[in-house]
């Protein structure tokens, strides 16, 4: 069954996380901005690129062609050559015509989304976790930018997102993976109830209990057999891989073998 997601929450969801993107590297000297990102081959400059360039295909538009970029290191599908290529095309900009770009497409993103009707809004389309609605794909690009918030901030020694609303959709699409990364990855038994407890900027629950197959669910039958307690920012560095997964905290109660094992198989995004 596809994913039906409420319209407007999103929409200002990602228009709140876009401004507190815009807000925060606007901010930044040219020195920071041509740091370092900690994400294989981008500065930070390029990680608001990358937004521009996602939010200017879904826009319609192509990048040029350029240099041959399937063999480098970090690239490993399709999908991160366009990627590629849409930073190859910002290297070539001024600071200021890149943020020009990101302020006219993710106001032209808004409002088109804005104007969308609701048929549309759920209609079948191909996103980045397989075929769903459209409106699911734009949960996806909200938590797709959260995360580079995550990374612009990590990068630059910054407070964590402070913004509980777009963190909390974040949450949303990596709660629709913890089934696969505790019945399949971690090959939890059936029978195993698990918790995972989110503290800070979004405390909230997610349980997932594995019988026939693991599935999320409003709560569990009994005690967990396991609780993992994080952060949602620490568990989307884990999730991620990102630099700083290293110093990400997870307090395991319960069954610590299962434990260890699920926290092992969280780093499933490319």
């Amino acid at each position: 069954m596809k994913t039906r997601v409420e319209k407007a929450p999103i929409i200002d969801a990602l228009a709140a996380e876009w401004r507190a993107i815009d807000h925060l590297v606007s901010g930044l000297s040219d020195v920071d901005w041509s740091a370092e990102s900690g994400l294989p081959g981008w500065t930070v400059g390029d990680v608001v690129a990358h937004i521009v360039g996602t939010e200017n295909m879904l826009d319609g538009k192509e990048p040029d062609a350029g240099r041959d970029v399937a063999g480098l290191d970090h690239v490993k599908n399709p999908i991160g050559e366009l990627n590629e290529h849409w930073l190859d095309h910002y290297r070539t900009r001024t600071r200021a015509e890149v943020m020009a770009d990101y302020r006219a497409v993710t106001a032209k993103r808004i409002a088109d989304l804005t104007a969308m009707g609701d048929d549309e809004w759920n209609a079948d389309a191909v996103t980045p976790v397989g075929p769903e609605t459209y409106g699911r794909f734009m949960r996806v690009r909200t938590y797709d930018s959260w995360v580079h918030e995550l990374d612009l901030r990590d990068a630059l020694g910054l407070d964590e997102p402070s913004d509980p609303v777009p963190a909390g959709f974040a949450l949303d699409e990596m709660a629709a993976v913890m089934p696969y990364l505790v019945g399949k990855k971690a090959a939890a038994p059936k029978g195993t109830r698990v918790a995972f407890e989110f503290t800070g900027l979004v405390p909230t629950r997610v349980h997932v209990a594995v019988d026939d197959r693991a599935a999320l669910v409003p709560a569990l039958d009994g005690p967990a057999d396991v609780t993992l307690r994080t952060t949602v920012a620490d568990y989307t560095r884990l999730a991620g891989g990102r630099p700083r997964a290293a110093q990400a905290t997870v307090h395991i109660d319960g069954d610590v073998a299962l434990g260890s094992a699920i926290v092992d198989t969280l780093h499933y995004m490319i």
